[in-house]
């Protein structure tokens, strides 16, 4: 398996995410509007923001595992069953750590 591939993917994914956190803190630390219905549609944004930052955080700490699991020689293998796990999943999530099976429970 060509591990060099999936690093450069994983790693530019990594980077997109940051300037997009990045973004994200910087719009929700920007100050309110003086009116109300402008501040009702802001906190309404904020929180929309706020769980895009949740996803794009979760989404760094499967890639900080991915990475590490490069790193020690393991990517590409379930961490459940221990079996592969196949190039057409990687190619679709890159930071997956179960195949298809386990990741279903079949």
């Amino acid at each position: 398996m060509n591990t060099e591939k999936y690093e450069q993917i994983l790693r530019d994914r990594q980077r997109e995410l940051f300037a997009r956190l990045h973004k994200i803190n910087a719009d929700i630390a920007t100050g309110r509007d003086a009116d109300s219905e402008e501040q009702a549609t802001e906190a309404e944004n904020d929180e929309v923001l706020d769980e895009m930052g949740e996803v794009g955080e979760k989404e760094l700490k499967a890639i900080d595992a991915a990475l590490d699991r490069i790193s020690k020689g393991t990517y590409g293998t379930c961490v459940k069953c221990g079996q592969p796990i196949s190039e057409a999943r990687l190619a679709a999530v890159p930071y997956a750590p179960l195949c298809q099976e386990c990741a279903t429970g079949l």
